[in-house]
């Protein structure tokens, strides 16, 4: 089976020659490849050569786009102001964030990801990939939740205020900030794309309360978005941190994939979640991808699968570090490929 057809079927429920290994490997792609990462998340072609060097050399099973948190900012800010790039690439500053002045948010439009700019470089890579990598090949294409774009339009600080003093601004923000995802992922699929990756990074600083009256009704417009005019793309739902106080909530999402950070108390969200949910994750991106041995990898993947059971994909919990040994991720890999998914260890 390619890696397109071993995804969609777990999802479906059918069998499986092995299990899927999906691990979210960004900076340690570029540095496989000696791309300065500054260079990897602003050059389509980079970033394409990286993804397609670490897919053939550890036997991955996806092609990843996700690079840094302000593809979609730059492009609607018209810049770089509000961010400073470090050897890391781009990162927000809050004290220059585009709406440090709310009243901004009338005057912002939602940028056009085709037109020259950041959105566009990434609808490229997708496009080098899927000519290079052939049908077969899992492209995850990737936009930013509507949380993690709203905090890193208005500042994280001001935004968590703003779920308090100025509820009406966060929900039009919200509205603003889905509706760039919603313009952003079909370029993304028609240039090749099976998957859309999602991710919102500060859900886990959420109440409860909160994640439900203001991310979820966010979440779910892109996800019904996608699902209503491409049902066959995968739709893979990345939160970091601990999340599993927003599971119960979480489960309402029409997603594919829920891909778990290491610090959810992956039994908990198995319970939530149902046996019939795909689950990747959540091998620790710390303590066994960066510090532990092939060994101590091998047997954290061997937990979460037999945890999660046959619903699973193998992974880390977040990024893989890029200072990972390279006998550590081909464990994570090897894994997968010595097990079917209904070949779960036992208790």
């Amino acid at each position: 089976m390619d890696s397109q057809q071993r995804v969609r079927a777990l999802i479906a429920g059918e069998a499986v020659d092995r299990l899927p290994v999906q691990p979210l490997i960004m900076q340690l792609a570029a540095r496989h490849a000696g791309i300065h990462y500054n260079d990897y998340v602003t050059d389509a072609r980079r970033l394409a050569e990286a993804q397609l060097r670490i897919a053939d050399d550890y036997g991955v099973d996806c092609l990843m786009t996700c690079s840094d948190p302000a593809r979609e900012l730059i492009d609607i800010a018209g810049g770089d102001a509000s961010v400073e790039w470090a050897d890391s690439g781009p990162a927000i500053v809050e004290s220059r964030a585009v709406l440090l002045d709310k009243g901004r948010l009338g005057v912002l439009q939602v940028p056009d990801p085709m037109a020259p700019g950041r959105m566009q470089e990434r609808v490229r890579s997708i496009e080098i990939m899927r000519e290079a990598a052939g049908g077969g090949a899992s492209i995850v294409g990737w936009v930013e939740g509507p949380l993690a774009l709203a905090a890193e339009m208005r500042g994280l600080s001001a935004l968590m205020l703003d779920v308090y003093e100025d509820p009406s601004f966060l929900a039009d923000l919200f509205d603003f900030t889905s509706q760039v995802a919603m313009a952003y992922w079909k370029p993304q699929v028609e240039a090749g794309a099976d998957t859309i990756g999602m991710s919102d990074a500060a859900a886990s600083m959420m109440s409860p309360r909160h994640y439900e009256q203001f991310v979820f009704p966010a979440q779910r417009r892109i996800v019904e978005d996608i699902k209503a005019q491409r049902p066959d793309v995968v739709v893979r739902l990345h939160m970091c941190g601990r999340t599993d106080d927003l599971l119960p909530t979480m489960r309402q999402l029409p997603a594919d994939i829920y891909e778990l950070d290491f610090p959810v108390d992956l039994k908990h969200a198995r319970d939530v979640l149902g046996p019939d949910e795909v689950i990747l994750g959540n091998v620790s991106t710390v303590q066994e991808m960066l510090t532990g041995t092939p060994d101590e990898v091998y047997a954290a993947a061997a937990e979460c699968h037999r945890i999660c059971g046959p619903m699973h994909i193998v992974g880390t919990g977040c990024e893989v570090p890029p200072e990972t040994p390279p006998e550590n991720l081909h464990a994570l890999v090897a894994y997968a490929r010595d097990h079917e998914p209904h070949e779960a260890p036992s208790d």
